[in-house]
């Protein structure tokens, strides 16, 4: 709340929130060579846009706690600098990085209560957002309702895929299982139990929370809160190198002749993910013209995705280097061209029903793809073939893995990859680089010392 005090001919201007890096509380006065009667109409116009600026934030030292600050950032910078799915994902990170932190002010936030922070993490317990396990039979409790899969699924929120999911014995988040919970009008421990709650959160989400804290910090001090970001004098906890899951050439041509069983939606997508290497929201986002059939060749432009608050949505691609265009075998090019005929018949046997969005791989009426409708009935697709338990996401990995082994250098298979940096390709293929390079010494042996050539001691 903001004071004016009247002394002399002059009025100071006090709002509780507002200090300098001194500690002095801050004062506005109004503008000399005033009357009486104007400068007691300043001091109350002053002092009323000045409680303002410093109620929504404009005003900001050092004293801020870092959940105010928090907010500001997300609201100001965040929402408009970082992408809707990393957005979203900070979103949910801050409530339990306030619950520890957020009530210290920023010039009294030291690397000891980070620490702190990071050891409570590791503790059981602490999992709030643990995964939850369905008790009973979620399809026989729909039939028993009368409510079908698709209406349950609008109803709640929840995918189809994770939906199906749960009737396979896998675990969901716990605000799906709230969700589900709520429209079938019972309590979220009639249906689910907890899973997990007796485990730490691994040493990968912990460093996620230590760099959202870090970026916040940083920001603090760009803005001049802070002189010193109190992170830079803190290790994050050490995460081990887990080497992604892939396909060998044997594995990936049993997957290429398990697929000639598959509809051709799925089999078309399957292909082009392996033919390509590119991620899932990229395959969702493709439209008719960003293939061209004349030089084999698919431009991806733009990426579709799903949050729970916006639904599916087109976003930019992941980073400036992937928008790119990558040549692809003619198998590849066939395969879309077979797959564009069956379509077309789609739409006319549909007729009104279809909806002509473009887009190269749609819902059964012509609508934009959910992009865990792939990955659910990829997972089904695997168990069912008896295939190496991989996700869809290791698609791109055998693509990138394959490329590596036959050769290909690392610049052009990350350029294809869309990766930012050749070294962020060399971090995640180093297994596949190895193996490479301990090839290309066999052939050299065998290039300069053929057989029955002995080598001299």
């Amino acid at each position: 709340m903001a004071t004016v005090t009247r002394r002399g001919k002059s009025y100071s201007i006090r709002v509780s929130c507002g200090y300098d890096m001194t500690g002095r509380q801050i004062i506005r006065k109004p503008q000399p060579d005033m009357t009486d009667a104007q400068a007691e109409k300043e001091a109350q116009r002053q002092a009323v846009l000045f409680e303002e600026k410093c109620r929504t934030g404009q005003v900001l030292q050092g004293n801020v706690r870092f959940a105010d600050f928090a907010e500001i950032w997300l609201r100001d910078y965040a929402a408009k600098q970082v992408r809707p799915t990393t957005f979203d994902r900070y979103k949910a990170m801050l409530p339990r990085i306030n619950a520890a932190i957020g009530h210290i002010r920023l010039d009294r936030l030291q690397p000891h209560h980070l620490m702190q922070f990071y050891s409570n993490l590791e503790e059981a317990g602490i999992r709030e957002d643990g995964k939850q396990h369905f008790k009973g039979d979620l399809w026989q409790m729909l039939r028993a309702r009368s409510i079908t899969k698709t209406a349950f699924a609008e109803q709640t929120g929840v995918s189809l895929a994770v939906l199906a999911s749960i009737t396979q014995g896998k675990n969901v988040s716990a605000e799906s299982a709230r969700r589900i919970s709520d429209a079938l009008g019972e309590p979220v421990s009639a249906l689910f139990e907890p899973v997990g709650n007796d485990k730490g959160l691994s040493a990968k989400t912990i460093l996620h929370h230590h760099r959202l804290i870090s970026v916040i910090l940083q920001t603090a001090v760009e803005w001049q809160v802070l002189f010193s970001n109190p992170c830079d004098r803190v290790k994050p906890p050490r995460v081990e190198h887990k080497e992604a899951r892939y396909l060998d050439e044997e594995q990936a041509a049993r997957l290429m002749e398990a697929l000639e069983s598959a509809d051709i939606q799925n089999r078309t997508m399957i292909k082009l993910l392996l033919y390509t290497g590119m991620r899932r929201g990229e395959l969702c986002g493709l439209t008719w013209e960003d293939i061209d059939f004349e030089k084999l060749v698919i431009h991806i432009r733009r990426s579709s995705l799903y949050l729970a608050d916006k639904g599916i949505f087109e976003d930019e691609t992941k980073n400036a280097t992937s928008r790119r265009s990558i040549k692809v075998p003619a198998d590849a090019i066939q395969a879309l061209r077979g797959f564009r005929a069956w379509q077309r018949q789609q739409a006319l046997q549909l007729g009104d029903q279809w909806q002509a969005s473009g887009r190269v791989f749609t819902a059964w009426n012509g609508a934009l793809i959910h992009p865990d409708t792939i990955s659910g009935w990829f997972a089904r697709f695997i168990r069912e073939n008896n295939l190496p338990d991989i996700s869809l996401h290791s698609l791109r990995h055998t693509n990138a893995t394959l490329l590596i082994a036959a050769g290909t250098n690392l610049q052009t298979v990350a350029a294809r990859l869309g990766h930012a940096s050749v070294t962020t390709t060399g971090k995640i293929y180093a297994h596949a680089i190895q193996s490479a390079d301990a090839a290309a010494a066999e052939t050299l042996q065998d290039l300069l010392h053929p057989l029955g050539t002995k080598v001299k001691k």
